[in-house]
C-alpha cells in the first residue's frame, strides 16, 4: 500500500458508521458515495471538491452520462486497470451496463472497500464477485 493509500484509508475508516444522506457530505452527520470520497478529499487536500449541480436519486438511468467518472478522471487522472488497484483507490460501479456508473467506494483492502450504502450508512463490505464484476473505474488519488 502506498503512502497517500494509508492515509485515505484511515481517513475513509473514520467515516464508518456515518449514517446514509443523499447528497450530503458531513462525517458523522450523514453521507452518500459521493459525500464519503469527497469528504475524505477534504480531510487529505483541504477543500471538498464541489458539486456542479443537485442530483436526483435516479440521476445514471436518466442523464446517459458518466458523470461519476468525468469527476474522478478530473481530480485524479485517467482511469487504472483493475489489475493494478490498490488500498486507498476510488472504485466507481456500474449496476447495469446501459447506464452510467453510479456508485461509488474506496478499496481498504485486496478483498474490501468502504462506501455508503444507503440501507445501511459508511459500511466496510467484502468485494465478493458480485461487487467486482460492476467495477466501472478504478482511481488513485493523488500524491499531497
Amino acid at each position: 500500500m502506498t503512502g497517500i493509500g494509508l492515509r485515505v484509508v484511515a481517513e475513509a475508516e473514520k467515516w464508518i458508521g456515518t449514517p446514509y444522506r443523499h447528497q450530503a457530505a458531513e462525517i458523522g452527520v450523514g453521507c452518500d458515495c459521493l459525500g464519503l470520497v469527497r469528504g475524505v478529499w477534504g480531510a487529505l487536500y483541504g477543500t471538498v471538491p464541489g458539486i456542479e449541480t443537485p442530483y436526483a436519486a435516479d440521476w445514471a438511468e436518466r442523464s446517459g452520462t458518466e458523470r461519476l467518472a468525468e469527476a474522478a478522471a478530473r481530480y485524479c487522472g485517467p482511469p487504472l486497470p483493475e489489475d493494478q488497484m490498490m488500498p486507498g483507490d476510488i472504485l466507481l460501479f456500474r449496476w447495469r451496463s446501459q447506464f452510467a456508473a453510479k456508485h461509488a467506494g474506496i478499496l481498504s483492502g485486496p478483498d474490501h472497500f468502504i462506501h455508503a450504502y444507503e440501507q445501511a450508512g459508511v459500511i466496510r463490505s467484502p468485494l465478493v464477485p458480485s461487487w467486482r464484476r460492476r467495477i466501472a473505474g478504478v482511481y488513485r488519488f493523488p500524491a499531497l
